[in-house]
């Protein structure tokens, strides 16, 4: 009964609230790992750092971000997704400002690790609290749009770099990152706990008074609760099973743990690789630190598009064929933006790569938690989000080596292109699809 009424709910404000509230999380999160991107071709040439030493930047912050994920996603499950939500923002947000009084090289590196382990465990989280709210037939339009919250925190971040840094300093950018630790009291104000967690607690109660307060917030006729509650209809799967790493390799899990490990691994590798490094890149092909940012600027402005059109397309054709084809797209499109010999060519491709990219990024968000039962979906998410990092913190190290070896860009966006061509076949073979149905129907997919 709970968890119809929750379904039965019209779609009103308290759902763009909500998408609001994550999103923004979202928001910061991006403009963090913005910032950090621009920054670096600034702070390599006034600390005097070689390639591999700015790969370790970009790295160290990947580390953490993977065992901020993996730790947040068992946390979430055992003592709320609101809570985790909350202490990651206020770490990455914290962090952040540390960055700011860095003295030296290792010191910086202390101070990313600190920020990629809140900013790792807060998006899985965040993703999670989200499916578990919006309504099953807009599902993966209200994640992917979630998502796209990113491409609107690179931007504030090309806005803040272009703007700021010139005149200020690196450091401005890393005092503004802690903004975000105000809208931790936000959080707590306006954000629920999620339903379908509480119910696998057997917090009754509370997850009855939730739904009242979002009935009379939505207008919905609300009758008062009246009897037992009958915990099978949550789910068979949801009150049995435990919160543990071995449940996402039992029988009904293997598949899509394996193909979405891989594909987070795939997608995260080439994310860092390309966007730690593109203003760098951008500028060793000789323009300006100025004209650099212009030219990313509006690479990162094709991100949004891209969301758009994948929130779109994930309840038409689906999360599979979805994350599929804008794998493989973005695979063609970084081969021939490495291989641009013209500014044109290079803005070109260089757009048609973010929009794919970050397409592709909304749809693996919405289709990870759609995997799993209540009792595991953000230990599944974090453990596959934490597993990907391994791919982020390979990647900006193996470019900084290949730079520094004196390997050409044609050869290193092939090694990109390569990656997303096989994490797209991955996909189509052992993917499954699960657009338009409520989390329970899929659980109960699971036994059959």
């Amino acid at each position: 009964m709970i968890l119809q009424r929750l379904e039965s709910l019209p779609v009103g404000n308290f759902h763009y609230k909500l998408l609001l509230l994550t999103g923004l999380g979202w928001l910061f999160d991006s403009m963090d790992t913005g910032l950090i991107a621009f920054v670096l071709p600034v702070l390599a040439k006034e600390w005097a750092l070689t390639p591999a030493q700015v790969g370790w930047i970009g790295s160290i912050g990947l580390i953490g971000m993977a065992l901020g994920a993996v730790l947040a996603g068992t946390l979430a499950d055992r003592i709320g997704r609101k809570r985790v939500f909350s202490l990651t923002v206020l770490l990455y947000s914290l962090s952040t400002g540390m960055c700011a009084l860095s003295w030296s090289y290792e010191s910086l590196l202390v101070f990313r690790f600190l920020v990629g382990f809140g900013l790792g465990g807060e998006l899985p989280v965040a993703a999670t609290l989200m499916s578990e709210y919006a309504p099953a037939h807009l599902r993966g339009r209200f994640i992917v749009l979630l998502e796209s919250f990113w491409g609107v925190g690179w931007l504030v971040a090309a806005c803040i770099s272009y703007l700021l840094i010139p005149a200020f300093g690196w450091q401005i950018a890393f005092v503004i990152g802690t903004l975000p630790a105000l809208y931790v009291f936000l959080i707590r104000l306006h954000m629920p706990e999620s339903i379908r967690y509480l119910l696998t607690k057997n917090r009754i109660k509370e997850a009855q008074d939730v739904i009242l307060m979002l009935e009379r917030k939505l207008g919905v006729e609300s009758k008062p609760f009246t009897g037992e509650v009958d915990m099978s209809k949550l789910s068979s799967q949801g009150t049995e099973t435990k919160p543990k790493f071995t449940a996402l390799w039992s029988a009904p899990f293997r598949t899509r743990t394996a193909m979405l490990w891989l594909a987070w691994f795939g997608i995260v590798f080439s994310y860092y690789g390309i966007f730690m490094w593109l203003p760098s890149i951008v500028y060793a092909q000789g323009f300006a630190v100025v004209k650099t940012f212009e030219y990313v600027l509006i690479m990162t402005l094709a991100q949004l598009p891209g969301y758009y059109a994948a929130a779109w397309l994930v309840d038409v054709i689906g999360r599979k064929y979805t994350l599929s084809l804008f794998l493989l797209l973005s695979g063609v499109c970084s081969f021939f933006f490495g291989n641009a010999e013209t500014s044109t060519a290079l803005l070109a491709w260089g757009s048609a790569m973010s929009f794919f990219n970050l397409g592709a990024w909304g749809v693996i968000y919405t289709y990870t938690p759609e995997q799993y039962p209540t009792a595991i979906r953000a230990l599944g998410s974090g453990w596959a989000a934490g597993f990907g990092r391994i791919g982020g913190m390979l990647a900006p190290m193996l470019v900084g080596v290949m730079l520094g070896n004196a390997f050409g860009m044609n050869t290193i966006f092939l090694m990109f292109a390569s990656v997303f061509v096989i994490i797209s076949a991955v996909v189509i073979l052992l993917g499954k699809e699960s657009k338009k149905k409520t989390l329970e129907e899929l659980e109960v997919a699971l036994e059959s």
